[in-house]
């Protein structure tokens, strides 16, 4: 070997050992929070439980506090904040979370389900019944809506209208807390529809009336996705300029992104083979944060094509549910922790 070959061949070397190495892209960081008790139940920031804590004037919560979650157990209850990069806890008294859910689920609600308030609206799962496979399952959505009062120097009651709209011939509306989500201007709400022939994503609104498109104001079941057969779970609503939401169906954990711009459900992506998902999720930027099938991990993967870039593994299994504050997940685990989980390549 001439001198002059053996200098080409060691000059990359030598130059690998000069030159810095380039840093590893540093994983997400999960952190414990403190808390004197056990969590068995967490609401996000589109909850009531956290729309009735933060206009309650509590005075141990910051005047212009941002978005909050609220976790509560047997021994004790708090409101989570985001204070500058940290997630901040604000211990409350047990009994004023109480009060303060009293109205979470309404007499005549599906037990174990909760209703949503969306200004005027609010809606709850009601009726039971039983699905094509047994399972407990709801026989209607229950709208009501308050109306509009004319001012006067008398006191009115607000009037309030009820409808009651069902899921289709043969079918129950799923055990699972419905979800509000805007589309063109309109309130809509997602629920899942169980049919003889399988499972799909129902799409509640208003009815559009005439060739004009105007709503005539009755709530009814507008567009569902096709039913399948096998589990579907409704991980996340995605609100925003084009509204889409994030579906786990079947054994294996396949994510599912539909966009429901329009009113029309269209299926956008879908992930590969091989990695499976489960409830709950939850939109970060242009990420969605998703549970992992046996729930020890919860992954960001791509709105766009759903492909993973990179995930946490937790402590304990994922529990009673996730939120979202700021770039933070607080994540409530399966034996009682709460677990904050920071990625530096996410963003809010």
């Amino acid at each position: 070997m001439s001198e002059r070959r053996a200098l080409a061949l060691l000059l990359p070397a030598a130059l690998a050992l000069l030159l810095p190495a380039a840093p590893a892209a540093a994983g997400p960081r999960v952190s414990l929070l403190d808390l004197p008790f056990r969590v068995t139940q967490l609401r996000d920031a589109g909850s009531e439980a956290a729309l009735a804590v933060t206009t309650a004037g509590l005075p141990q919560l910051p005047r212009k506090a941002g978005p909050v979650a609220v976790v509560w157990g047997e021994n004790g209850a708090a409101v989570l904040t985001l204070s500058g990069d940290t997630v901040a806890v604000v211990p409350l008294p047990l009994d004023a979370i109480e009060g303060l859910t009293a109205g979470e689920t309404p007499k005549g609600a599906l037990p174990g389900t909760r209703r949503v308030l969306a200004g005027p609206v609010s809606a709850y799962l009601s009726g039971p019944s039983r699905g094509p496979d047994g399972r407990p399952g709801a026989a209607g959505v229950t709208v009501r809506e308050r109306q509009k009062v004319t001012m006067s120097a008398d006191p009115k009651p607000v009037p309030v209208t009820t409808a009651t709209v069902p899921p289709g011939p043969g079918a129950v509306f799923a055990a699972d807390t419905l979800r509000p989500i805007e589309i063109d201007g309109s309130l809509h709400l997602l629920a899942l529809g169980e049919h003889p022939e399988g499972t799909g994503l129902a799409l509640i609104g208003r009815h559009d009336a005439g060739q004009d498109g105007k709503q005539d104001g009755t709530w009814r079941v507008r567009a569902e996705t096709p039913p399948e057969l096998g589990s579907l779970a409704l991980a996340a609503d995605l609100p925003g300029p084009t509204p889409a939401a994030l579906l786990v169906r079947g054994e294996e954990g396949r994510l599912e992104h539909w966009s429901l711009a329009g009113g029309r459900p269209a299926r956008i992506a879908k992930s590969g083979d091989g990695k499976g998902f489960s409830a709950p999720g939850a939109a970060l930027g242009g990420e969605l944060v998703v549970a992992t099938r046996d729930r020890a991990a919860l992954a960001y993967v791509s709105r766009k094509d759903l492909s993973e870039r990179t995930r946490a593994t937790l402590p304990a299994p994922v529990g009673p549910g996730l939120a979202v504050l700021g770039n933070r997940i607080v994540v409530a685990l399966s034996d009682g922790r709460l677990a904050v989980v920071q990625d530096g390549d996410a963003r809010p």
